[in-house]
């Protein structure tokens, strides 16, 4: 009759790291569609979110799966889960 408690009720986003804003900090873009509000059509928007990187292995270019968070600095309420898909070496 025990129930297992977990905590993965919390947002989960991939997206592709833009910058590196200092030790352990990233920027995350993600991409989404959305439908015109009046024409219908699917448009492509775009949202940066601020990124904190414990193991500070992540790189420009990168594939990652981020997760919300508690407030770990002013800005920074998403934290790196895995990273999916490394950048290509150029």
């Amino acid at each position: 009759m025990s129930e297992e408690k977990t905590r993965n009720n919390r947002k989960e986003l991939q997206g592709v790291v833009r910058s590196k804003t200092g030790d352990k900090s990233l920027k995350v873009v993600y991409e989404y569609k959305t439908p015109h509000p009046l024409y219908k059509k699917e448009i492509r928007r775009k949202t940066t979110v601020h990124v904190h990187d414990e193991s500070n292995q992540s790189k420009v270019g990168d594939k990652v799966r981020i997760m919300a968070t508690r407030p770990i600095s002013k800005l920074k309420r998403w934290r790196v889960v895995e990273i999916i898909e490394k950048a290509p070496v150029l």
